[in-house]
């Protein structure tokens, strides 16, 4: 993942049909583990590299602060996810072979010159920094 959406979501559902990858899931979807806000699934998103400047979802969103920075969805952060997954905060896919489709299995794309700090304190993104 390399962004995440915060209780600041407004639930509006512009972000989901701006990502490219489908890696936005709204609050009634099965696969989210919040009940009453959108979820960006890490092990899919790519921080729009390739589709856009940056992330497509943070230029539709109305609210300051409803997406922001997360950590990059690499190897070197690989138990960052997996300990977030044991406690909830995420709700990484298990493949059936594979298994848990952590970054040890698939690393995503990454904005590397957003700053670790950032990442770290889940700074705000693009025109709300």
């Amino acid at each position: 993942m390399a962004v995440k959406i915060t209780d600041e979501c407004i639930s509006c559902e512009a972000c989901a049909p701006e990502c490219p990858v489908a890696a936005i899931l709204d609050e009634g979807n099965e696969k989210n583990p919040f009940d009453n806000l959108f979820y960006v699934k890490p092990e899919s998103c790519v921080e729009c590299i390739g589709h856009a400047d940056e992330p497509r979802c943070v230029e539709a969103c109305p609210t300051e602060g409803a997406i922001v920075w997360d950590m990059p969805y690499t190897l070197e952060f690989n138990e960052h996810y997996r300990d977030g997954h044991e406690s909830g905060v995420y709700n990484i896919r298990e493949h059936k072979k594979k298994g848990l489709m952590l970054p040890e299995q698939k690393e995503q794309a990454f904005i590397s010159e957003v700053s670790m700090s950032d990442r770290e304190s889940n700074a705000v993104i693009g025109r709300w920094s």
